[in-house]
């Protein structure tokens, strides 16, 4: 596992990256395996602010399900829980921030482990793309983590036809957060504008971004009005607001 997922803590960013450049960085049990087990650690440690997730090199992010196996798709449907899909609730539980570092070709599972991200960045020579038609399958799982970022007409392209975009399309179809020459840098300037904030914040305020996201305007309400006396309570929300009448940068403990 650890030679086709590397794993590595910077500070406070626990960056994974899947290392298997001669398949395009395609997903195999261990790289999903691999990334389950990195994000529940990451939950696990207060110290980890955010997680970043890419492919190694500049070829690709993720090519998908690595087809060549002759077994991507062979699943133990004894198990309620399969591989990917697990991981995509995982991902879903997670409140530690995700971000996707789309550093090359991104696609079928590979949209789905971007999508999964709560933000990402690309490089300009990024594509993107649902291609598996082509080969007599449909993107199922990608779906559960995919429409309700785009738009249903680019979905329903993107799924019907499988045909590729560029990073620039994905953009505006609002896929990623940004597209640059220089994607270490743009992510680097996303951490920070991240990282300088309260993580109690972030992750009580995650987990409320991922909650009321299919609930219902009433449910929805009786729900955030509970989080907001929860958020008031911590030491950063008392922190931060004694910080402010003080005119000063607050010092967070994550409490």
């Amino acid at each position: 596992m650890a030679d086709e997922l590397k794993s590595e803590v910077r500070g406070v960013v626990l960056t994974l990256t899947i290392n298997r450049p001669e398949r395009r960085n395609a997903m195999s049990p261990a790289v999903v395996q691999g990334l389950r087990d990195g994000i529940l650690r990451a939950n696990r440690d207060s110290a980890i602010r955010a997680i970043v997730i890419t492919g190694v090199g500049e070829q690709a992010f993720c090519a998908g399900a690595d087809l060549q196996t002759g077994k991507a798709f062979a699943f133990d449907y004894a198990d309620p829980y399969l591989g990917l899909a697990d991981l995509f609730r995982i991902a879903r539980l997670s409140t530690v921030p995700l971000i996707g570092r789309v550093n090359g070709a991104c696609m079928a599972g590979g949209m789905g482990l971007m999508a999964m991200c709560d933000m990402a960045v690309a490089s300009e020579h990024a594509i993107f793309g649902l291609p598996e038609v082509k080969v007599g399958l449909f993107p199922a799982q990608v779906l559960s983590v995919l429409q309700s970022l785009v738009p249903r007409r680019v979905l329903n392209e993107l799924c019907l036809c499988g045909e590729p975009i560029s990073a620039a399309e994905a953009l505006a179809a609002g896929l990623v957060n940004y597209v640059d020459t220089d994607l270490d840098g743009r992510l680097d300037w996303l951490l920070s504008r991240l990282l300088n904030k309260s993580p109690a914040a972030i992750r009580r305020g995650l987990y409320t971004l991922k909650h009321v996201e299919g609930m219902p305007f009433e449910q929805s309400m009786a729900f955030t009005e509970s989080q907001i006396g929860l958020l008031a309570m911590t030491e950063d929300a008392r922190e931060g607001q004694v910080a402010f009448r003080e005119k000063r940068q607050p010092g967070w403990t994550g409490r």
